[in-house]
């Protein structure tokens, strides 16, 4: 009885003692978070809400267009994206590929944005370095630029 009981005792604490594996990170289920966040964006675009749009980056995020220093701050990123919607009416964006880990993914895409009419006023490419934070993806690096000419002067 004693060697039963001792050999549980083993058995018991060689389990208890094994290192536990942490979850694998699943990059298609955040994939499909990253989309769906940009689903949400595309939404608060098209009814103007540059406040909705600028809380969707993280406490230090960033977005760096072209033609312009890059934007930091909420306050700053409103007002930058206000700027943006006085002048769109909305934005189609397509996830490409995506990449990283559970602390981070890259997301590359492109974009189509319209005037207020429907018509598709420019196109282009970004890409979006994401952060997990308060568990939820936030951009944390914005990117983008024209797949459009320079305009002819």
């Amino acid at each position: 009885m004693k060697t039963i009981i001792l050999s549980m005792l083993i058995v018991a604490s060689l389990v208890a003692c094994k290192p536990q594996t942490p979850p694998s990170f699943d990059l298609v289920n955040a994939k499909k978070e990253i989309e769906a966040a940009n689903k949400a964006i595309a939404e608060m675009f098209s009814k103007g809400d540059a406040a909705g749009i600028a809380a969707a980056y993280s406490k230090d995020g960033s977005a760096m267009f072209q033609y312009m220093p890059s934007v930091k701050g909420t306050e700053n990123l409103t007002k930058a994206w206000a700027d943006v919607l006085a002048t769109t009416g909305g934005i189609e964006l397509a996830t490409l590929e995506v990449w990283g880990d559970q602390n981070y993914i890259t997301e590359e895409g492109v974009f189509t944005l319209k005037s207020k009419d429907g018509t598709q006023v420019e196109k282009g490419k970004y890409l979006v370095l994401w952060k997990k934070e308060d568990g939820k993806w936030k951009l944390h690096r914005d990117m983008s630029n024209t797949d459009l000419p320079l305009p002819k002067q």
